[in-house]
């Protein structure tokens, strides 16, 4: 099957402005995204979407193949559909553009589940090991039922322990990653459908999928990724890039 990895980047992010083009390491966050993107055993092609002439700009400078976007898109996968249409590929990865530390294999395995024809969509998610980060709002939370199915996703602590401390490091206490698998066909369904009242409360588009009755698949990983949505976020990025290259030139 056909697989096509498409990276939304938008330089008027809310919280981050101009994020996709930080630039501390030497490489553009959007760059880090792209090469981890690359080295995906799936990655049949690998495109940039954007609405922005300098973000197509940056990826036209590292070799990138970038299509531009209509700038009226709401969020990332409508801008991801967008550039979908015109792709030859059974399957579509939505790899968040302020990914920086995505990995590979993530990539792989998520493109494995949506091979199943019973599977329309499927995401990742790692047990959350820090208590920090149980409760941080930026930190996207998943219940899922035992056949991998999700149940329901939030900002807020879930699930909710009304007594004694949430069971850190298990599978009942996910940190969901921001990387998307779809069906072509259902992606194209997908951007159809009216936005729902708990998709914009938690501000969490996914939730319109499963308010709407149909599944998404989340599948395990130990891999620990957190999206860049602040500067303290790329701060930290940054601080791990420079300890690691560190670490290789010694």
């Amino acid at each position: 099957m056909q697989t096509a990895i498409v990276i939304p980047a938008r330089f008027g992010s809310c919280r981050l402005r101009g994020k996709p083009l930080l630039r501390q390491t030497g490489k553009y966050l959007i760059q880090h995204v792209y090469e981890r993107a690359r080295e995906a055993r799936c990655a049949q092609q690998v495109v940039i979407a954007t609405d922005d002439p300098r973000v197509r700009a940056a990826a036209q400078h590292f070799g990138a193949t970038c299509l531009m976007t209509r700038r009226s898109h709401v969020n990332g996968t409508e801008r991801v559909a967008e550039v979908a249409a015109s792709l030859h590929a059974d399957i579509i990865i939505n790899v968040q553009g302020d990914e920086p530390l995505i990995e590979p294999a993530d990539i792989d395995r998520l493109a494995e589940q949506v091979s199943s024809r019973q599977v329309l969509m499927a995401t990742l998610a790692t047990p959350i090991r820090d208590v920090s980060m149980y409760r941080d709002p930026n930190c996207v939370k998943v219940v899922r039922a035992d056949d991998g199915r999700a149940l329901y996703f939030s900002r807020a602590p879930i699930p909710f322990f009304r007594e004694g401390t949430p069971s850190l490091g298990s599978a009942s206490v996910l940190q969901h990653i921001g990387i998307y698998a779809y069906r072509r066909d259902f992606l194209m369904q997908l951007v159809q459908m009216p936005v729902h009242e708990l998709e914009t409360i938690e501000k969490l588009e996914q939730l319109r999928v499963l308010a709407m009755g149909f599944p998404i698949h989340v599948g395990l990983t130990d891999h620990v990724s957190r999206g860049v949505d602040t500067y303290e976020d790329y701060r930290r990025f940054v601080e791990q890039f420079r300890s690691r290259n560190r670490v290789l030139a010694a």
